[in-house]
């Protein structure tokens, strides 16, 4: 400040605050603003936060619960909406913020990103993009989950630990996209392809998840992009969507095979818990067991019943078949008795018609024999040796028949009747 001049009045940051407030709410009282609502949000005092917005502009805004409830148009208040608004511009000393206190309110159309997403979600409706006979079941257990959503904030982490903590071992993998503003489409369909495709090493997701945090209507669009959307729809890994809270729709919720209200739930909607599925495991086991148990006791008082009535069957059935015999046994000796004795009376008469000619037979071999040994004799060489002849035979045993075929020194066999002698030729 100029030396020699004195400092001028200086306010306090609650006396400007208040001089702007009496200035605002002066000036701006009972007014209409035409606007789009967005960040819808009513809580349980009735009291409804939301934002009026236009293309270049936003204001925050409140409707309290004595407001709502006389709203006629109050069923058409949501995100998206276009309405005009009846009410007071006042300020909020301890933030320093301004804002609108809507006193009334009347719907004039949708607004312009809520008719872009009702044209969309037309479309793509029409061509079955959102049939619930297109959608398949999630898996059981997934081993491996790929997660599509930033890798900034809270949402990745909490997923991680909800899906860990109801299942351990899990392999998760994470595709880092944007989640808001003008380049997220093109990451989280980047995001969306990477979990569809052949991975260098052998991975693939049996489960995908699409997820982000709250946020409004405009920080949510993103998940309203055709291309994404298509994208998700064609997914060849069953997928999640998990956008937003409980009472936010992106076109992505109809296309994905399960939504999910938040990513959390997501989590949990992914896996079974580990304890639950070993605890039914066990108890499976036990019924198991004592079913078995049950069944072989069963069994083998089945098997007790067979066996003593067998035994009674068998025992009752052999008396009657012994019975059976004894009779049949008494019947029947007489007649082999009777057939004995006329099969010894045959045999005798047989014995007795036989034995002559058995003898006949053996007289005329006798005689035919000696016949036959009389003729051999007078054929035999050696029956000549008895004459008083010899036999000569050279060195190879050949009959000597003619002199002239012996030279001096030639050896002889000569066989008599009775003995043999070897001579040599001189």
């Amino acid at each position: 400040m100029p030396e020699g001049k004195p400092a001028p009045a200086a306010y306090t940051v609650s006396s400007l605050t208040d001089a702007i407030k009496r200035s605002m709410e002066a000036k701006f009282t009972r007014i209409y603003v035409e606007a789009e609502i967005s960040g819808w949000r009513r809580y349980p005092s009735g009291h409804c936060y939301f934002t009026l917005k236009d293309y270049g502009a936003q204001i925050s805004a409140v409707m309290f619960a004595s407001a709502y409830e006389r709203c006629r148009a109050r069923a058409s208040l949501k995100d998206g909406a276009r309405i005009l608004v009846y009410g007071n511009v006042t300020v909020y000393p301890p933030r320093g913020n301004y804002q609108l206190v809507v006193l009334a309110a009347k719907a004039v159309g949708e607004g312009d990103l809520m008719q872009r997403y009702l044209e969309l979600k037309a479309k793509l409706e029409e061509e079955g993009l959102f049939d619930a006979s297109r959608k398949r079941p999630l898996p059981f257990l997934p081993r491996r989950i790929g997660i599509v959503t930033s890798e900034a904030g809270a949402v990745i982490h909490d997923m991680c630990n909800v899906l860990v903590r109801r299942f351990p071992n899990l392999s998760i993998r994470l595709f880092p996209a944007m989640v808001q503003g003008a380049e997220a489409p093109r990451t989280l369909v980047a995001g969306v392809g990477y979990f569809n495709s052949p991975s260098p090493d052998g991975w693939s997701a049996d489960l995908l998840i699409v997820a982000r945090g709250g946020g409004s209507f405009e920080d949510l669009f993103c998940f309203n992009d055709e291309t994404l959307v298509r994208a998700v729809a064609a997914s060849k890994v069953p997928t999640i969507s998990a956008v937003g809270h409980e009472t936010d729709f992106t076109l992505c919720d109809f296309a994905a095979d399960r939504r999910a209200g938040t990513p959390s739930i997501a989590a949990e909607m992914a896996v079974p818990v580990f304890a639950d599925i070993r605890g039914k495991i066990e108890t499976l086991n036990g019924r198991l067991l004592s079913s078995l148990r049950g069944r072989g006791e069963w069994f083998a008082q089945r098997v007790n019943h067979l066996s003593e009535s067998l035994a009674a069957a068998l025992e009752t059935n052999l008396v009657r078949v012994e019975i059976r015999l004894d009779g049949v046994s008494r019947r029947l000796a007489p007649s082999l008795a009777l057939s004995g004795a006329k099969a010894g009376a045959r045999l005798e008469a047989v014995r007795q018609r036989i034995a002559p000619a058995v003898r006949m037979c053996f007289s005329q071999a006798e005689t035919r024999l000696g016949r036959a040994s009389d003729k051999l004799a007078l054929l035999s060489p050696y029956g000549v040796l008895e004459r008083g002849y010899s036999l000569a035979t050279n060195a190879a045993g050949e009959i000597v028949r003619d002199a002239s075929a012996l030279k001096t020194g030639d050896s002889l066999h000569v066989r008599f009747a009775k003995g043999s002698v070897e001579a040599t030729v001189a």
